[in-house]
């Protein structure tokens, strides 16, 4: 049922009206309320809404273009994990060789997980269920690598007397920073692990309530919101595993200046 959220649906004029008008509202009232808090993002939210807008409506266009001719599926998706292993390595930039760690820790939890999910048939082998589900996983596993690379630089920098220690008793590089790598990568996957967790208790995720709106029936909705949070749990897993593991062999060489 992943297939429904990415059906194109043009707007009429009024429709177009109504949504220009619901935006402008809620900008006003962001920037209303943040202006009177003293808040000072007045100009952050109407820089983001902006890019919001444009960045969508490209989207839109090219995804369009990709659902009349499936062949480009795969470069817009390499597009995409490029894009995130931009994103992650340049955060992680105080570790040395940041980007292909990034890059591979995306791409190992995003493809991974993907391959699960079409080969036993949960989902359609169509490019409209392979592209917005990869780009969830790409998403996701893009921010676990950055999250878990974080954490893993910011605890060797300030435990760099532990590390030293371990150095000098014989550890290897990986080994000196080992733990502090499990500590990272299991911090990493707490926000999924409580999205997951309180799913239907605390909030309706987006592709549950993306179906609803859709047309789908609740039952529909909650299977492919399960796939999505059950995906993007295994993607970041293997991406915060994988990023802290490739770190590890070179992190503890020389001492990284706090992320």
């Amino acid at each position: 049922m992943l297939t429904r959220l990415a059906v194109s649906i043009d707007l009429g004029g009024s429709q177009v009206w109504a949504l220009a008008g619901c935006l402008a509202l809620l900008v006003a009232l962001t920037v209303g309320v943040g202006t009177w808090a003293g808040l000072g993002q007045g100009r952050a939210v109407l820089t983001a809404t902006l890019r919001a807008v444009a960045q969508l409506l490209l989207v839109a266009t090219v995804i369009r273009v990709i659902f009349t001719t499936p062949v480009l599926a795969p470069l817009y998706l390499l597009v995409m994990l490029g894009a995130a292993t931009f994103t992650s390595g340049r955060r992680l930039r105080a570790a040395g060789g940041a980007m292909p760690a990034a890059g591979t820790a995306i791409a190992a939890g995003a493809a991974s997980t993907a391959v699960i999910v079409f080969a036993t048939g949960a989902l359609d082998w169509t490019a409209r269920s392979v592209v917005p589900f990869s780009a969830q996983l790409i998403g996701g596993a893009m921010t676990a690598t950055t999250l878990a690379g974080q954490r893993m630089i910011d605890d060797t920098a300030g435990s760099w007397a532990e590390v030293e220690g371990w150095l000098a008793l014989g550890a290897t590089p990986r080994q000196a920073v080992l733990d502090l790598g499990r500590r990272a990568a299991g911090r990493a996957l707490v926000p999924a692990l409580d999205q997951t967790r309180n799913v239907g208790l605390v909030v309706l995720p987006g592709a549950f309530v993306g179906l609803l709106l859709g047309g789908a029936t609740p039952f529909e909705a909650a299977r492919t919101q399960l796939l999505v949070l059950v995906g993007l749990l295994a993607a970041e897993t293997v991406a915060a595993t994988a990023v802290t593991t490739i770190l590890a062999r070179t992190l503890a060489l020389t001492r990284p200046a706090p992320s």
